[in-house]
């Protein structure tokens, strides 16, 4: 379901940032070093900070833990 899609984590979330990255990874996704055009989601928690300002100017599509869970359980 997240083939050819890049995500960032970051900010504080319910559960461990690699089982989210698991998750991306196992549904066909890449986990991307820092917010860049390229960048498909910007996955934000609590406290997300200057990513989540670089990626609002850049325009990509920021998502909450809770959107990715649903967008994984589509598959």
């Amino acid at each position: 379901v997240f083939e050819g899609e890049s995500f960032l984590i970051t900010g504080s979330l319910s559960r461990s940032r690699s089982y989210f990255e698991e998750l991306i990874k196992q549904h066909g996704g890449r986990i991307a070093s820092g917010v860049s055009k390229n960048l498909s989601y910007l996955v934000a928690g609590e406290k997300a900070g200057s990513k989540l300002e670089k990626a609002n100017k850049l325009g990509i599509k920021i998502i909450g833990e809770e959107e990715l869970l649903k967008m994984a359980e589509r598959s």
